[in-house]
């Protein structure tokens, strides 16, 4: 996210190549030792390596599976309603637990170990590391950082991913001043942009300077919730009648065309200046299966209603190659778009028909998206497949051993 999720793992990428034997044992001999074809020291040394693989909560741990196999690799016992983000830096996970954010290593790497050349992957495991406070919320990679807020506290954490890989649990610090269900974004030139709003209503967004001293405000944004990232280093944030478009320290309202028309999540891509978006129009209804979505252009503050074939949920959105905006229907079908057009250029099969649960903490189909492959989920079936966008072929199919909630992944 400019640097957006996808740049922030390149980025990453360079300083877990040049932290790795560091985190190990410190030494220029065995940093030497990692990148050489020929190891001499027989000291354990980590290295980089590309091992992309899944999590996926459900009730009573996380399974860790390998991303091309699709095999499992590890089964962590973890208690309570568990929720899952990727903390885009190629290795970490934060769970989100009762009391705060947790960090998963998911052993996206190797260790060299003997004289003798031998290497191994590691183990996943659940690490000693901990941010936030009661009611963790969202997770928001941004800008080469990551943003935490917790709902019940009001904290927010910003965690340099260089720390994050050597192991530190050290964050930057910031309050609001009433907790609240929110999320905050930290910006490059080290801006904050945060939710306004107390336990009973969200109002919208303040925009606070390096020292936290308010730059801009917009108090119009009812409902406010979930947020994305555009080309440019744009962002929205989903109100109950539209959504807000940040451009720098400006903030633009684009209203819905309905009086009641909530854009509660949203998809962003750095290749795509337009927004993917869910939108309902029912207030007095306890769960809406809506069977339309928004397409917001950020540039002009366009916003366009597109009709679907189906019905979605929040956790079948996601952006593809591209930019391309890409839906898990209820057909059990990805249906993939063109965001500039609003035309779908791809329909793909993938698993049976299903119907949103009345409880959103319930096991339902799961859509990720990460190299260009959708990892989608049917908790019915008790399967997680990979397909590859570009192609639309089924990459591999696993069954799981029970029912799953949630899936993000790392790309190693």
């Amino acid at each position: 996210m400019h640097l957006q999720r996808t740049k922030l793992t390149r980025v990453v990428a360079l300083l877990v190549a040049s932290s790795f034997a560091l985190t190990a044992c410190g030494s220029d001999s065995e940093e030497s030792a990692a990148t050489s074809s020929a190891p001499t020291s027989s000291t354990p040394v980590e290295e980089q390596s590309a091992t992309p693989r899944l999590a996926l909560s459900y009730d009573g741990g996380i399974l860790v599976l390998d991303a091309e196999s699709l095999q499992q690799v590890a089964d962590i016992p973890a208690d309570g309603f568990i929720r899952l983000n990727s903390a885009d830096n190629g290795r970490n996970v934060f769970v989100s637990e009762t009391g705060g954010f947790r960090v998963l290593d998911m052993g996206t790497w190797t260790r060299q170990h003997g004289d003798h050349g031998h290497y191994y992957t590691a183990q996943p495991a659940m690490t000693d590391m901990r941010f936030g406070g009661a009611e963790p919320g969202h997770v928001v990679p941004h800008d080469s950082r990551i943003t935490l807020f917790s709902d019940g506290t009001g904290e927010v954490d910003i965690v340099e991913p260089a720390e994050l890989l050597r192991g530190n649990a050290k964050s930057t610090e910031y309050t609001v001043p009433e907790p609240h269900h929110g999320v905050a974004v930290s910006r490059g030139d080290g801006s904050l942009v945060v939710t306004s709003g107390n336990e009973e209503t969200r109002t919208g967004i303040v925009i606070l300077d390096k020292d936290r001293t308010e730059i801009a405000r917009n108090d119009q944004c009812p409902g406010i919730h979930g947020e994305a990232a555009a080309t440019g280093g744009v962002l929205t944030f989903g109100c109950q009648d539209g959504i807000l478009i940040v451009r720098g320290n400006e903030i633009q309202k684009v209203q819905s065309p309905d009086a009641y028309g909530r854009i509660g999540n949203q998809a962003g891509s750095e290749e795509s200046p337009i927004v993917l978006g869910d939108y309902k129009t029912d207030k007095d209804a306890d769960l809406e299966r809506p069977n339309r979505f928004t397409l917001t252009d950020t540039r002009t503050g366009e916003l366009r209603i597109v009709p679907f074939p189906a019905s979605y949920s929040f956790r079948s959105i996601e952006r593809g190659p591209n930019g391309s905006a890409v839906i898990l229907g209820t057909d059990g079908a990805l249906h993939v778009y063109d965001p500039a057009t609003a035309t779908e250029t791809k329909k793909i099969d993938v698993i049976g028909a299903w119907t949103e649960p009345d409880e959103w903490q319930s096991p339902m189909p799961n859509l990720h998206v990460q190299d260009g492959i959708a990892y989608v989920t049917d908790p019915t079936a008790k399967t997680v497949t990979a397909v590859d966008l570009a192609s639309g072929e089924q990459k591999a199919k696993a069954d799981l051993p029970q029912p799953t909630v949630e899936l993000t992944g790392v790309t190693g």
